[in-house]
């Protein structure tokens, strides 16, 4: 399609590799096209208040937990769910990473379906990012510490709260978020781009960026648990 000259949106992860991702890249530029990842949770407006009000995060966590499906699993957790706060954190902190050290735990695919990742960046920021798939409920929330206070926000629900230093004390005020349809919005996005000549705000080089975490991330938990094979 982009070699006719067609713009895309591609559902996310951008591709199954990232020699893969470098050839859609490529081939968009050699054929002037727009190429747009499915990271809807960009376009929910719980991250355009985050955009505006995250300046120097120094700690992050991330709960991102779903029932069981049988969709998806031909990856792992990471590259089906975890995929997505990783993009968000990466836009959030706006930092080279220096370290990621995770976990998986394989329950019912034969792929982790279970997985921890804490990731160091460069700025001093450490994010801590919790996923499952086999959770008995639906959880997508983010919590984002800076000097001033925290703010938690639920994904769902689209909603959260501000919790600010006073003195030694907290003060907790509920952030007013304008509900609105995070792939309505990604897809107004994507022909405004096209429209426009403009870059997505999730363009092809977010989209590789978040898969080579990803791929780091589920080849750290392949490795362990070939270990723990060997050592059973």
């Amino acid at each position: 399609m982009i070699r006719r000259g067609t713009h895309v949106l591609i559902e996310k992860p951008i591709c199954a590799s990232l020699e893969e991702a470098r050839q859609v890249l490529d081939v968009a530029r050699e054929h002037n096209c727009l190429v747009q990842v499915g990271h809807i949770e960009h376009f929910n407006p719980v991250m355009s208040y985050l955009e505006e009000h995250v300046r120097q995060p120094l700690y992050i966590t991330a709960d991102r937990l779903a029932p069981f499906n049988v969709r998806g699993t031909e990856v792992g957790v990471v590259l089906d769910l975890m995929i997505h706060d990783i993009g968000i954190i990466q836009q959030l902190v706006r930092s080279p990473i220096e370290r990621i050290d995770s976990v998986g735990v394989e329950v019912l695919s034969g792929k982790e379906d279970i997985a921890n990742a804490r990731i160091v960046f460069a700025s001093g920021c450490v994010a801590n990012i919790n996923t499952s798939r086999v959770s008995t409920k639906k959880v997508r929330e983010i919590r984002v510490f800076q000097n001033d206070g925290y703010l938690s926000l639920n994904f769902m629900e689209q909603s959260g709260h501000l919790v600010r230093r006073n003195g030694l004390a907290l003060e907790k005020e509920e952030i007013p978020i304008e509900k609105d349809e995070p792939l309505k919005l990604e897809l107004a996005a994507f022909v405004e781009c096209v429209r426009e000549k403009r870059s997505p705000k999730v363009g092809g080089s977010e989209g590789a960026s978040a898969l080579e975490v990803a791929i780091l991330i589920t080849e750290q938990i392949r490795q362990q648990s070939e270990a723990r094979r060997k050592d059973s």
